[in-house]
């Protein structure tokens, strides 16, 4: 079963966590792909680059519409002047889940960032039907943002399989306290994974591997598939 990789927030650790999935699916010999269905900030921010490079294979992720403003996608396409179709962006995305045996598909921000002028990227979510991680911080601040968004998607009757705590270090109280406090609200399994060191530029090929034994090896098997 494919996934939607969601998150609380932007740079919370959604790419690192799609990269590891499609990495680890990969090595097990499952045709898997990363899908970004829009990315803004480009040439800068590549997300579908950045899981290429991780897996070392360009056929290990695609992506929709690159836009250069670091904005949400709706207003990135309005200061460039680009008309953006939410249609041909959900129509990319589901080409890509058809066409392998299992796609992870990466949010852009948080659920309600605009996607469109008429659609947000809850609305693709709810539309793809797919099963969602959500990814968050792990320190103080996250138990709102978390429980939010977890409301938010079963409020569209979209399944969250589990939450990444992103950058877990266990070095503060409320680090150490959020993974149990958040599967108690939102009735979730909560893992964690640690900070990962991946490197930019050529160091990054090398050390994909670290990346994806550390998602492996942090996540539950039943976070992929279930």
């Amino acid at each position: 079963m494919s996934l939607f990789v969601v998150g609380t927030d932007t740079a919370v650790g959604k790419t690192v966590v799609t990269a590891g999935l499609v990495g680890w699916l990969r090595r097990d010999g499952i045709d898997a792909v990363g899908i970004k269905p829009c990315q803004t900030g480009a040439p800068e921010d590549d997300d579908a680059r950045f899981v290429e490079r991780v897996c070392g294979e360009t056929a290990a992720a695609t992506c929709g519409r690159r836009l250069g403003p670091a904005l949400a996608p709706a207003v990135a396409a309005r200061e460039t002047g680009t008309e953006l179709s939410y249609d041909a962006i959900r129509d990319h995305c589901r080409a890509a889940i058809d066409t392998h045996e299992r796609a992870v598909v990466e949010g852009i921000g948080g659920l309600r960032v605009p996607l469109t002028e008429e659609t947000e990227v809850v609305d693709l979510v709810a539309d793809l039907d797919l099963p969602t991680l959500v990814v968050a911080r792990s320190g103080l601040g996250t138990l709102n943002h978390t429980a939010l968004t977890v409301e938010a998607l079963r409020e569209r009757g979209v399944s969250v399989r589990g939450i990444v705590l992103n950058r877990y270090e266990g070095a503060s109280v409320a680090e150490r306290t959020n993974p149990d406090v958040i599967e108690s609200m939102t009735d979730t399994p909560v893992a964690t994974l640690p900070p990962v060191t991946v490197g930019d530029g050529h160091g990054l090929a090398a050390r994909g591997a670290e990346l994806i034994d550390a998602v492996a090896s942090s996540l539950p098997v039943t976070f992929r598939e279930k």
